[in-house]
């Protein structure tokens, strides 16, 4: 199997493993309990894989909160600040995002903006053609440019007195851009505004220090960078007196994460984040440098079939995400990707938006050809020849 879909998951590492399986087995304390051995083994062990998912994006300790992955941290941190400011503080009602948002962001916002709503059958849907429900909040969802980015300048200018949060996606998944997360930060914090971002996509493949980097908070999954399913981590810069800003708790229980996340914490997961986030630190610089020169020829590899077009910023995106359109009308993605699934894995854009129309062609003004785009995303140990082996599927000579 050829594995082309990195950006949806990626294997548990041996070592994550190896890390993770004491865990499931003899120390099977809960962190929380007092006093024996299993519990104080198990405690110690949550802490450590704090200090080392910390280290990787060069933040304290205190400031990782654990979560069951991204997308429960940004719905933490947009729900929590946005109740907090608006119903505590009474400081304002209106949030600002993109309309290339991942799900987890964009349903979010959706939601308090009154636009997803409850049937009578308990699920939740988006229905354009129902009228909004007041919660209380106002969204403003930012146009993108044609690389889905997020210009500085469109977010100043959605900014105004009752703005509280913006939260913008640092690294696209469906095409692979990068916003300019240092200038959309700083602009959001000049005015006072809680600035968020889904780095998800972004951690263990590109540098971050939090240290100088404007951001009040980060949301990460573990499984994006070679740890387990089921667990990811909230990062939230606290101030000089080691404290994080208030904000409403989403999920209400014990005392577990400072009180922010109740709950009995998944420690055999937590413990294999924190081994993936080491790896990740010890192995970026080496990486990063692999990935580019693995992204370089596989561009130019892709620019050079006529049959073919890139999506995506040239210079500005995460290495080793490709975006392409096939130049058929009549290719179908879906039928392709069907033909291919016992040889090779590859998607059509977001694993999290299976059989619905891309939200990010449809901003970039591409949503007619959102059949003939495949992703490509590749990972450490993925080849040239692996794409190639692609191509010679989908050009057969």
């Amino acid at each position: 199997m050829i594995y082309l879909d990195h950006c949806a998951t990626t294997p548990v590492s041996r070592q994550v493993y190896a890390a993770m399986a004491p865990y499931l087995t003899e120390e099977y304390g809960n962190p929380s309990s007092k006093y024996y051995g299993q519990a104080v083994r198990a405690r110690e062990a949550v802490e450590c894989a704090r200090e080392q998912v910390a280290g990787l994006i060069h933040a304290k300790p205190e400031e990782i909160v654990f979560t069951c992955g991204a997308t429960e941290s940004n719905n933490t941190i947009i729900k929590g600040i946005a109740d907090y400011r608006k119903y505590y503080e009474r400081r304002g009602d209106h949030l600002i995002t993109s309309r290339v948002e991942h799900h987890a962001v964009l349903n979010t916002c959706r939601f308090l903006n009154g636009e997803i709503y409850s049937n009578d059958d308990d699920t939740f849907t988006l229905d354009q053609s129902h009228p909004t429900v007041d919660r209380g909040f106002s969204v403003t969802f930012l146009d993108v440019n044609a690389y889905a980015q997020v210009e500085t300048g469109a977010l100043e200018a959605a900014i105004r007195p009752g703005t509280t949060l913006a939260t913008i996606l640092w690294g696209n998944n469906e095409i692979g851009s990068l916003n300019d997360i240092v200038s959309l930060g700083a602009a959001a914090q000049k005015h006072g505004v809680f600035f968020h971002s889904d780095a998800t996509q972004v951690l263990g493949k590109l540098p971050i220090d939090v240290r100088s980097l404007p951001v009040d908070a980060l949301s990460f999954s573990a499984h994006k960078l070679n740890g387990p399913k089921g667990v990811g981590a909230l990062y939230v810069r606290t101030d000089e007196f080691g404290l994080m800003p208030p904000f409403s708790s989403l999920m209400h229980g014990g005392e577990q994460e400072n009180g922010i996340r109740g709950g009995t914490l998944c420690v055999h997961n937590i413990v294999g984040f924190g081994k993936a986030a080491e790896l990740a630190a010890s192995h970026l610089e080496n990486r990063l440098e692999r990935m580019r020169a693995l992204d370089r020829e596989i561009r130019g590899l892709l620019q050079s079939n006529k049959n073919i077009e890139l999506l995506g910023d040239p210079e500005h995106h995460i290495p080793g995400i490709f975006s392409i359109v096939v130049g058929d009308t009549f290719f179908n993605n879906e039928q392709f990707l069907k033909q291919i699934g016992d040889e090779i894995a590859a998607s059509a854009g977001s694993a999290c938006s299976a059989g619905e129309p891309s939200h990010v062609l449809q901003a970039i003004g591409r949503g007619r050809q959102t059949g003939q785009v495949l992703r490509l995303s590749l990972g450490p140990d993925s080849k040239a020849s692996d794409v190639e082996a692609l191509l010679a599927r989908l050009f057969p000579r």
